[in-house]
């Protein structure tokens, strides 16, 4: 399964291995727990899905694993630091289509915050 985690796209199915203590451990985690996880993640570090691609590739299998259907996420941090309340989630379900295309734009380099805001998110049109 492909997900889009901000402008970064990651194969959750490539080679993710859980534990099988840590498979039980977060089959408690409610969908609200990974949001909240999601936005203080977010908030010490806006470039996470860059940086830390495994952690990020971890909070984007979680996410799918506890709200079927969705394959998008978006955090937007105003600045790295800042208090996680003021980072913004939002989740999407693409089509198949599109996002194999953005997986392609990752794979050549070219898939970046405005091109995935324009083929997802709308956030900056207006």
């Amino acid at each position: 399964m492909l997900f889009l985690l901000n402008d970064a796209v990651f194969d959750l199915e490539d080679d993710l291995s859980v534990d099988p203590v840590d498979a039980r451990r977060f089959e408690r985690l409610g969908f609200d727990y990974v949001v909240e996880l999601g936005c203080e993640l977010f908030s010490e570090n806006p470039l996470l899905h860059r940086e830390d691609p495994e952690r990020a590739r971890r909070l984007a299998w979680l996410i799918a694993s506890r709200q079927s259907g969705v394959n998008a996420a978006l955090f937007a941090a105003p600045e790295a630091d800042c208090v996680p309340d003021l980072v913004e989630p939002r989740f999407a379900v693409l089509p198949e289509d599109v996002i194999h295309a953005l997986q392609a734009k990752h794979a050549r380099g070219r898939l970046n915050p405005v091109a995935a805001d324009k083929a997802v998110w709308n956030r900056m049109a207006a």
